[in-house]
């Protein structure tokens, strides 16, 4: 009897281990809606249709690149379901899609939304449901609050940075100089506008025009005719690509020849140069933080190795002299990073919590020198920038990497 009851108590002690380990293993998985052991979903909007369209491209390279994740076994075992729907760059229906998104199809996380306006109607509802609205794909300065939009971030250099920048080229190599400035008016127009007030300070009034368009617009070309009646030897084009494209043309046409300085989000080589015609766009000065496609430099670089490659293998349509083709690899590169970092702790709060902890992150596209470092009270990843010069038909990289914080 004595020893049966040993023999019992034996059981016991075993089963009660292996239960212990069993809700171990179960507590150290956490999820939230849109993650499982085998899945983790991620909504997305993009303007595939519409004034800002250029830029679905950067929705296609990022399913490119989830799809090529799956195919190598996901993210620990776990495959990405990646839901882009067309917002056509207009605010009302981004509500409408992002609702969807988090909703119906039940998310874990938004990522890489496009458009400042657009992600600006969303970020109050996605902040109060407390899902994480993710490297945002507009840098406009309004992402890097944590304090009052914890489940907001950021990605690219912010537009008031990449501003003062120009400002302070103009300032420094051309001190006399008679600035127009082209922009949209929306957020993402007014927050370079800003930037380059700032920047300019008491020299204000080297800015001598000023012309705002809206995307509704067919053309703007009635805009540049303005500026360069203005008497402008330097011009600021803050404006989408397809708009971007059109004043380089319109300048060169009415044979108006200013220093013009284009936005990064449209320096595009495919997505605006090539539109605007290399012949006009010789001179053309902007900055960024990517390597491009086209540029022999880069033609042994790892980074840009790995990338041709999935290119060729995993996105054939893809173009590589579309900056918005290495904007979307790099920043679905961060997102899997992200992702990774989480292990099993795929809660929406540990998402933000790891897109906040990124110590020296290089995605295989970003230029040498440049890293995405984040912090609790940090949510701008990139801060970095190099000023560049297009040439021939492709851009010239020149000066050192300037870091956001020290244009200030």
């Amino acid at each position: 009897m004595t020893a049966a009851r040993l023999c019992l108590t034996a059981l016991s002690s075993v089963l009660a281990l292996i239960v212990t380990s069993c809700n171990l293993a179960i507590a150290q998985k956490a999820y939230d809606t849109g993650a499982s052991d085998t899945e983790i979903k991620i909504g997305n909007t993009m303007p595939y249709s519409g004034p800002a369209s250029a830029y679905g491209v950067i929705g296609k390279t990022e399913a490119a690149f989830f799809r090529m994740i799956n195919a190598q076994g996901g993210v620990r075992g776990r495959k990405i379901t990646f839901i882009s729907y067309d917002d056509g760059y207009s605010p009302p229906k981004t509500v409408e899609q992002t609702r969807k998104l988090v909703e119906s199809d039940e998310v874990l996380l938004l990522f890489n939304s496009l458009g400042t306006a657009t992600n600006a109607a969303i970020r109050k509802y996605m902040n109060e449901e407390q899902v994480p609205q993710l490297f945002v794909a507009s840098g406009a300065s309004k992402w890097n609050d944590p304090k009052n939009f914890p489940w907001t971030m950021g990605w690219q250099p912010s537009y008031q940075d990449e501003a003062r920048v120009y400002a302070k080229y103009i300032m420094k190599h051309k001190p006399d100089a008679k600035v127009a400035v082209l922009y949209q008016n929306d957020d993402f127009g007014k927050d370079y506008l800003k930037g380059l007030k700032e920047a300019f300070g008491d020299k204000a009034a080297m800015i001598v025009a000023e012309e705002s368009y809206e995307t509704s617009e067919p053309t703007i070309d009635n805009y540049i005719v303005k500026l360069k009646a203005a008497g402008a030897d330097t011009f600021i084009s803050i404006a989408t690509p397809k708009f971007a494209a059109q004043a380089i043309k319109k300048a060169a046409e009415i044979a108006w020849t200013p220093l013009q300085i284009v936005a990064n989000v449209s320096s595009s080589i495919g997505g605006v140069m090539q539109p605007a015609g290399f012949e006009n766009a010789q001179g053309v000065l902007s900055a960024t933080y990517l390597k491009d496609g086209a540029d022999p430099q880069w033609d042994k670089d790892p980074g840009m190795k790995i990338f041709l490659a999935f290119l060729k293998k995993d996105y054939p349509e893809g173009n590589k002299l579309d900056g918005a083709t290495s904007f979307g690899y790099a920043a679905a590169q961060t997102m899997i990073r992200v992702l990774e970092m989480c292990g099993d702790n795929l809660t929406r709060a540990n998402v933000m919590k790891q897109a906040a902890s990124l110590k020296d992150f290089a995605p295989d596209m970003l230029l040498p020198g440049i890293t995405i470092n984040t912090s609790a009270t940090d949510f701008a990843p990139i801060k970095q920038l190099q000023l560049m010069r297009f040439k021939g038909e492709r851009w010239e990289l020149f000066g050192d990497i300037i870091s956001a914080n020290l244009s200030h």
